[in-house]
C-alpha cells in the first residue's frame, strides 16, 4: 500500500544508539533520533549570569533531523511504491555491502554551520553514498515544482542544479561530502565560543576508527515533525534495528 504523500524517507547513517558519540550528541542537540523523544539541554550562563540559549536557538535544524550523515537525502515515496519494499531493498543492500572504514572524525565549520567529518578523504566513502543515490532513486517520487523552486533558492552552480532536477538533491556524486551536522550556521562572532563548546562535548570522542556499518532508514510523518529512526541494517550482517513507527 503507499504511503501517505507528506511523509518523507532517508537513508542516513548515525552510530549505534548506544554508542558514546551518539549519547554526546543526543545530549548536544537535545533529542533522541532512536526514541523520538525530547531532551533537557543543559542551560549554560552568559557573561552577564544571564542563561547563554546557544543551543535552542542555533541546533534546530540537526535537532529535527536527528543526528546523522546524509546518504540518501529525505525524500516522498512514489506512489507505486511502499515503504516495505523500501525497507527489503536497504536489508539486501546492506547485506551484500561491507562496512566503510571513516577513520578519526574533526570538528569542521562549513558553509557557516559546525559538523563532524573525516580527519581525510575517503574515497570508498563516495562510492558508497554514490551507489545508494542511485539505487535507491526509484522509490523516490519526482520534486514537486514548489519543492523544486523552493530548493532553487539556494544558491547552486550548474553541476548541482542538474543534480538537483535528476536526483532529488544537490550534492551527491562528486558534490557529496560526508558530515555529522551539530549547528545551524553560527555568526561569525560566535564561533569561538561554539567551537569551544563543542571541543569539550566531542573531542574525547573523535579519535575511534569510525566506519559506517549500518544504513537507517529514517521518517518523518509530516511537514512539522521531526525526523526518527524506523529501521537500521547492518552493513553485511542482519538488521540491526526494526521498530514501526
Amino acid at each position: 500500500m503507499p504511503e501517505s504523500s507528506s511523509v518523507r524517507y532517508a537513508i542516513y547513517y548515525t552510530p549505534a544508539q548506544k554508542h558514546p558519540l551518539t549519547e554526546a550528541a543526543r545530549a548536544w542537540l537535545g533529542r533522541d533520533a532512536f526514541s523520538g523523544c525530547s531532551l533537557a539541554v543543559p542551560v549554560k550562563l552568559g557573561p552577564a549570569g544571564g542563561p547563554h540559549l546557544f543551543r535552542d536557538t542555533m541546533t534546530a535544524a540537526p535537532r529535527r533531523h536527528g543526528f546523522h550523515a546524509t546518504l540518501k537525502a529525505p525524500f516522498q515515496l512514489r506512489e507505486s511504491c511502499s515503504v516495505e519494499e523500501l525497507e527489503r531493498a536497504i536489508r539486501r543492500f546492506a547485506a551484500a555491502w561491507p562496512p566503510c572504514p571513516i577513520g578519526p572524525l574533526k570538528i569542521k565549520l562549513l558553509s557557516g554551520f559546525f559538523a563532524l567529518e573525516p580527519v581525510g578523504p575517503i574515497p570508498a566513502l563516495r562510492g558508497l553514498a554514490s551507489r545508494i543515490v542511485e539505487k535507491f532513486d526509484v522509490f523516490r517520487a519526482p520534486l514537486s515544482q514548489s519543492e523544486l523552486r523552493r530548493r532553487l533558492r539556494r544558491p547552486l552552480d550548474e553541476t548541482e542544479t542538474t543534480y538537483l532536477v535528476q536526483w532529488g538533491y544537490p550534492y551527491v556524486f562528486d558534490r557529496f561530502r560526508f558530515h555529522m551536522t551539530l549547528t545551524d550556521r553560527v555568526p561569525a562572532q560566535s564561533r569561538p565560543d561554539v567551537q569551544q563548546e563543542l571541543n569539550a562535548v566531542f573531542a574525547p570522542l573523535l579519535s575511534e576508527d569510525y566506519r559506517v556499518d549500518a544504513l537507517s532508514l529514517f521518517v518523518q510523518e509530516h511537514s512539522h515533525s521531526d525526523f526518527v529512526v524506523r529501521s537500521q541494517y547492518a552493513l553485511s550482517s542482519r538488521p540491526l534495528k526494526e521498530a514501526v513507527i
